[in-house]
């Protein structure tokens, strides 16, 4: 086994503290990464507080990691030493259902193998996150990384990144259309970024008057207080593509009668209560409201290349591993512009 550093929660009440643990040794098919950064995702504050059931404690979250190969299986043809790579948030899958077959990973329907807290195959053990100096993953749940780019602005991209390019993909955001984002966050912002590249028309949808400004240097083109009634009116009917990144309860059917007919609402948040949503206004416009996941691995190569190709980033505040029960609070407050990363070399001074 390999000697592991990390950082826990190791219940839902008390704060993230230094955990040692072991990784699995590297398999044939596997390989060893340095982790030099991590993003913090929402999912990782829902895990740790077991707000969403099911956390295993010790937990070790993170799943937006970018390191650098340190040892490879001896059947490993993808990667060698000295590689830089990135991890997202699924390290296995069945591999053999159709969705397997499709690349499409992450509605594996045996259920994906999470970075963390998922049962490890073969192994008794949850899998850990990338709050840790190390990480063993098979080859074909491993990323390339170009070297020439800002690594920690990169790390969030292997799950907000590909969280917002996986639905433009898939209905095919192009030049000509009107796409409007609600939530102006870590997800948020990377929509707004990726769909502006694409070509469309990005209008941002907030109750903050105060984040216009912010909106516009992301990319958008327009801004709407959705507090102001007469707003509202304007953009009536108006979008092709609502891509709704908040996790709070919001009224679907305001956002809904925005679509123009046969418009799509894309979900990429979950609330904790259930939406509601009347039937006629949908019904009256043929419009239609979607989910969607995180991408495939294949989707996930494609838009790391896509964002390395036109310069799109994460906007991130990097931060020390002990800062991280603070980044929580703050994550709480919604007072980050847009992302915390880790700088995992910090890891050392706190977990010696």
């Amino acid at each position: 086994m390999i000697e592991t550093k990390g950082y826990a929660a190791y219940d839902p009440n008390q704060p993230l503290a230094p955990f040692n643990f072991n990784r699995r040794e590297v398999g044939p098919h596997d390989v060893l990464i340095e982790i030099l950064f991590c993003g913090v995702c929402h999912s990782d504050l829902h895990t740790a507080k077991a707000e969403w059931g099911g956390t295993q404690y010790p937990v070790v979250p993170g799943h937006e990691i970018v390191g650098r190969i340190t040892k490879v299986g001896d059947h490993v043809q993808k990667f060698k030493v000295g590689d830089l790579a990135g991890v997202g948030c699924m390290v296995d899958s069945c591999q053999t259902c159709p969705s397997c077959h499709e690349g499409l990973e992450q509605y594996c329907e045996q259920g994906f193998t999470g970075t963390y807290n998922s049962p490890e195959k073969g192994m008794d053990t949850p899998t850990y996150g990338g709050y840790s100096n190390q990480v063993v993953v098979t080859e074909n749940f491993v990323l390339k990384i170009r070297e020439d780019q800002d690594l920690a602005r990169v790390a969030p991209l292997l799950c907000a990144g590909i969280t917002t390019y996986s639905p433009l993909r898939h209905w095919n955001v192009s030049q000509g259309h009107k796409v409007a984002v609600v939530g102006l966050g870590g997800l948020g912002h990377m929509a707004v970024k990726l769909a502006a590249s694409m070509g469309a028309e990005v209008t941002v949808l907030s109750t903050s008057p105060g984040k216009e400004a912010d909106a516009q240097s992301l990319g958008a083109h327009k801004f709407v207080v959705t507090k102001d009634p007469e707003a509202l009116k304007q953009v009536r009917g108006y979008f092709d593509f609502i891509i709704n990144t908040v996790s709070a309860k919001v009224s679907l059917d305001m956002y809904a009668s925005l679509l123009r007919r046969d418009g799509t609402m894309i979900l990429l948040g979950v609330p904790p209560e259930a939406p509601e949503l009347h039937a006629g206004t949908l019904i009256f416009g043929r419009r239609s409201i979607a989910g969607s996941l995180i991408g495939g691995i294949a989707e996930t190569q494609e838009m790391l290349d896509y964002c390395a190709e036109h310069g799109i980033l994460s906007d991130v505040e990097v931060i020390d591993m002990h800062q991280i029960n603070t980044a929580y609070d703050r994550m709480l407050a919604g007072d980050v512009k847009y992302r915390f990363v880790i700088d995992m070399a910090t890891l050392e001074h706190v977990n010696a």
